[in-house]
């Protein structure tokens, strides 16, 4: 249960006939009272032909795909809070953790095509990414109800009745998280700064291994502390300086 009182997406499944069209619509309407949209598809090419698409009807909109580093992922989710763009399509958006208080509405195309980004905890994970909204919707756009859909729609709505009992207990009405949107840049620099202590000179196996120990425990904290930009550039960072250490190993 969140003390918020934030539901779970409400949840619905329509055809993928006209889909687009109907998906404009949706997303127009989240626009015109300041909210955000995530969209997610199966395919790069997908993705930016939506995108695309998108753009020419003059929505604000960018395409996240796989061959953005972190922190540029990290400022194109950062500059869609800020309302630079009202709406990002990608494929899996769900590598980032972050929090998107003003996203509304998720929407998933081929949500009846099972695999890897449509098992039923990617999905149940994707519907979760408007739960910081109190209008917190999702459509999946299937021909079919899969298993997985199925069992990712029930386990949303045991969620929300869940919360629900809870709000009522406690006489909680639910707002909208309000959170603010932190430099990214800042912490970029912060999650850099270790090695500098070792100046110009290539840190040692020991040394490196010291560093890859402190940033652990570091991003461990930053995720219980709910930090997940902070968490995630860390994440990247430890990916770097064990490829480093692996070499240093390699060659002595």
């Amino acid at each position: 249960v969140r003390p918020t009182g934030l539901l779970e997406p409400t949840v619905e499944v329509r055809p993928t006939v006209g889909q687009i069209d109907d998906l404009m619509g949706e997303i127009r309407a989240r626009v015109a009272k300041g909210e955000r949209c995530l969209v997610t598809t199966l395919t790069k090419r997908m993705a930016e032909d939506l995108s695309e698409y998108l753009a020419e009807l003059d929505i604000r909109t960018h395409y996240l795909h796989s061959e953005i580093d972190t922190l540029e992922r990290v400022q194109i989710l950062r500059d869609l809070r800020l309302g630079v763009y009202d709406v990002v399509v990608g494929i899996n958006l769900l590598r980032e953790g972050l929090d998107l208080p003003e996203v509304s509405l998720v929407a998933i195309l081929d949500a009846d095509k099972e695999g890897f980004l449509r098992s039923t905890e990617a999905l149940v994970q994707t519907i979760g990414r408007s739960a910081r909204h109190v209008n917190a919707h999702a459509i999946l756009y299937a021909d079919t109800v899969t298993a997985s859909m199925q069992a990712a729609m029930d386990e949303t709505a045991r969620r929300r009745t869940v919360q629900e009992e809870y709000n009522r207990r406690h006489g909680i009405t639910p707002q909208s998280v309000s959170k603010a949107i932190r430099d990214i840049a800042r912490q970029v620099q912060e999650v850099a700064e270790p090695l500098r202590a070792y100046g110009d000179r290539p840190a040692t196996p020991r040394e490196l291994n010291t560093i890859l120990k402190s940033l652990e425990r570091e991003m461990k904290r930053a995720a219980r502390s709910l930090e997940f930009e902070r968490a995630a550039l860390l994440r990247d960072r430890i990916g770097e300086l064990r490829k480093e250490s692996q070499g240093l190993h390699e060659r002595g």
